[in-house]
């Protein structure tokens, strides 16, 4: 039963938040559990009883220990030697780099989006009901910029996977604890205190996110009956968390 209907800004379809799904409990598979978003988001599984095991895919290990939790450590680019251990309800995938950190435009390309789009392509080879993936504000396939370029072309081939409910996550800047120091975005984070107030409307979007928020937002949705194509931008995500 359908309990209301939300139109999301500039995309053709309608968003619709069904039932909660009750007196279940499974399996969910995260990619970039040590990341900022995907640690916050690791938590929240491993706390939640609507998953009873959590799969950590990873090239090291998170360092956690949990009854709930297992890991496999491998090489990404062997993804398919692993194929079989991509299944459950959901996909997480908390994939990304930055320029600064990975400079090589090939390497930059696997990981945000080689990757990302094979754990799909196995998701759907296996039956897994829904694919979550962390994109970011501005990704288009057309752009000319090749960061938004790549998280464009990302949606769209994780959209064609053939996996029956696909989530995108659009955040803007996104705020939280690193592990390692970024100049840049210590200072951009500073200045968002002061800009987001001034970001209303259709602007609202823009303003800076904390990761705690989209990681409660990926785990919301990734629990209702949901079919389809997603895409939420940075405020919609705000909304959902």
């Amino acid at each position: 039963m359908l309990q209301h209907t939300i139109l999301i800004p500039q995309i053709n379809y309608a968003y619709f938040c069904p039932l909660k799904i009750k007196g279940m409990a499974h399996k969910a598979v995260l990619a970039g559990a040590t990341g900022l978003i995907g640690s916050e988001l690791l938590k929240i599984l491993l706390a939640e009883p609507d998953y009873s095991e959590v799969l950590v895919v990873a090239r090291k290990s998170t360092g956690v220990s949990h009854s709930k939790l297992s890991e496999l450590i491998i090489d990404f680019d062997k993804l398919d030697d692993h194929a079989n251990a991509i299944s459950g309800h959901a996909i997480f995938s908390c994939l990304g780099t930055t320029l600064n950190k990975t400079p090589d435009k090939n390497l930059y390309r696997k990981i945000d989006h080689d990757y990302p789009v094979k754990l799909a392509q196995l998701a759907a080879q296996n039956g897994v009901e829904q694919y979550h993936l962390v994109s970011s504000i501005g990704a288009n396939s057309n752009a000319s910029n090749y960061y938004t370029r790549f998280k464009g072309e990302t949606e769209e081939d994780v959209k064609a996977s053939g996996v029956k409910s696909v989530h995108i996550y659009q955040p803007s800047l996104i705020t939280g604890d690193r592990k390692e120091f970024r100049l840049m975005e210590k200072i951009l984070v500073g200045l968002s205190v002061v800009i987001n107030p001034l970001l209303v409307g259709s602007l609202k979007k823009y303003r800076s996110i904390a990761a705690k928020t989209i990681a409660q937002a990926m785990f919301n949705q990734s629990i209702k009956n949901s079919e389809g194509i997603f895409v939420y931008p940075s405020d919609k995500i705000k909304e959902l968390a």
